[in-house]
């Protein structure tokens, strides 16, 4: 076989090449990206890099040779801007790329305010990219005045950055409370707890109206409970939405992203797809993964099913945050929890997810070996009593081999 072209040079991206070369020496690969940088990872784009901890070439997956001596043509600032399926060609300007498979590996793209409430004003960053991150890291000075909008994770951990360098951070939640989609009431008041006691002004239930600015930058925000806040500078945390417009505009099924099989296979049998953008079977319902995690063992699998190993993708979900001296660690998926078992109050703690008998997750703050034998746990199969979760004296190894 020859001529893999993978388009997306994130996490995903990056690990299917290097898997493809791993298990096959002759095949010819060639990973587009429309960023400059090669791959990179973006988890510390919100933590160490963003204060100052982290330098950019660290961020990087791979050393910069790596690509050249394992024969990945890495096609740097390259915009693949329409797929023929029925040539199996890709369009990068005026040049025609021509593959036998194809992989999307295409990620997701950050959400931002609209126009028409001065979301397109200059002053106003998200913080999905490289770029985006360089394009902030002047406004970083201590006591601007920095509004956040959005409580989920992104929006945290960039809070988390700001109060620690000396800004006056705001975080406004339009949802009743941070983390509303991904963690249990008590995960988010252990969280809320640390910002508040670190200075970070959080407002819940409270969104933006309108961002106003003068000499087309912004100064000021309208909330929509009626008060005003003048700002430096703005970062939105809103989430983000999986990358599809290259897969759509080429007839694939996309919903919620790339419809895939079980395999990692598009609607087109010579089009895979894997990442962020990926939307996938699991179980009875279909499952995008937005993880680092996922990004990679999606990957690998996929690059050994391109190969001909047709192996199904079963994910063992993993998440984390880092926030101030708090390690936030998720195993597992809380989807459908009807009750949550408290293990500790305050950090450390974790907090345990089940459903009927059957634990589903498990959030561990600062709590490494909660984390590592809910983890174990999960991937097992296994569903300890709750009693024994609660109990801060029980040992919780012990349940590993229960």
């Amino acid at each position: 076989m020859s001529g893999i072209v993978i388009i997306g040079g994130g996490q995903a991206g990056a690990s299917m090449a290097a898997k493809l070369r791993a298990l096959d020496d002759d095949v010819e690969i060639t990973l587009v990206s429309a960023e400059n940088d090669p791959p990179y990872q973006r988890p510390p784009l919100s933590k160490g890099y963003l204060l100052g901890d982290m330098t950019r070439d660290r961020l990087y997956l791979r050393p910069a040779d790596f690509y050249q001596s394992q024969r990945i043509n890495l096609r740097l600032g390259a915009e693949v801007t329409a797929i023929d399926v029925a040539a199996k060609t890709v369009s990068i300007g005026d040049e025609t790329l021509s593959y036998d498979q194809l992989a999307l590996t295409t990620g997701s793209i950050a959400n931002r305010l609209p126009a028409s409430i001065g979301g397109d004003l200059k002053g106003v960053f998200t913080v999905r990219t490289l770029a985006d991150v360089d394009a902030m890291a002047d406004e970083f000075t201590e006591g601007a005045r920095v509004l956040v909008i959005g409580g989920g994770y992104i929006g945290l951990e960039a809070a988390a950055v700001a109060s620690k360098l000396g800004l006056k951070v705001t975080l406004v939640e339009m949802a009743r409370r941070i983390l509303g989609r991904v963690a249990a009431v008590e995960t988010a008041d252990v969280i809320r707890e640390k910002h508040q006691s670190e200075g970070v002004d959080i407002r819940e239930g409270v969104g933006v109206s309108t961002l106003t600015g003068e000499d087309g930058r912004v100064t000021a925000a309208e909330l929509t409970d009626g008060t005003t806040l003048d700002v430096d500078f703005v970062i939105v945390g809103v989430g983000i939405r999986p990358a599809t417009g290259l897969a759509e505009a080429a007839g694939l099924t996309c919903n919620d992203g790339i419809f895939l099989d079980a395999f990692g296979r598009t609607s087109d049998r010579n089009i895979w797809a894997a990442g962020d953008c990926a939307n996938f079977p699991y179980g009875e319902e279909r499952l995008r993964l937005e993880s680092v995690q996922n990004a990679i063992d999606q990957a690998e699998i996929v690059a050994e099913n391109i190969l001909g190993a047709h192996k199904e993708y079963r994910p063992y979900p993993w998440f984390w945050s880092d926030q101030y001296d708090l390690k936030l660690q998720i195993a597992g998926l809380n989807t459908g929890y009807d009750l949550v078992v408290r293990r500790g109050d305050g950090a450390p703690c974790s907090h345990w997810y089940f459903k009927g008998e059957t634990l589903l997750a498990v959030d561990a703050i600062s709590a490494p070996r909660d984390y590592m034998v809910g983890k174990r746990l999960i991937e097992a199969g296994k569903s300890p009593d709750p009693a024994i979760l609660a109990d801060p004296n029980s040992d919780l190894k012990a349940l590993l081999t229960a």
